[in-house]
């Protein structure tokens, strides 16, 4: 299982847009260089944010992007799922009717464990605690001889 660059992108804009929370909006171009991202790519991934309500815009001189909460109410959780669709790795968990053997199947269990725990994990990284988390490690001790 392998994450797309959509939604690793999407969390890098977004752990952006938590950085400037609350000191208005910020434009496509800032974020591209902040993050190293298109920001051609930026504007493909912003569409989804904004239109799941992630993200509010403004135009004009002054507008651009913000989130649409307190970075405390956002996890990786709702960020991925909207630019992903599903996390869950096999169909069967989320549509029992693909699959004739769910009702068979020895390792059904398995893969709803797994889809329980992947969605445990992003639903409890809020984009608040990766910002406290990138403040934290910036503040390392520094020895000198």
């Amino acid at each position: 299982m392998k994450l797309s660059t959509r939604s690793r992108y999407g969390i890098r804009m977004m752990y952006e847009l938590a950085l400037h929370y609350g000191q208005g909006f910020i434009f496509l171009k800032d974020i591209s260089y902040n993050q190293d991202i298109s920001e051609k790519y930026l504007g493909q991934l912003i569409i989804p944010l904004r239109s799941s309500g992630l993200v509010i815009s403004s135009r004009g001189a002054h507008g651009g992007y913000s989130l649409s909460k307190a970075p405390d109410k956002i996890n990786l959780y709702d960020i991925v799922n909207v630019l992903e669709g599903s996390t869950c790795i096999v169909e069967c968990v989320k549509e029992p009717n693909v699959c004739t053997r769910v009702g068979n199947c020895p390792t059904i269990s398995v893969w709803r464990d797994l889809d329980k725990t992947i969605t445990d994990f992003l639903q409890g990284i809020t984009l608040e605690s990766l910002v406290t988390s990138e403040e934290n490690s910036d503040k390392k001790a520094m020895y000198y001889i």
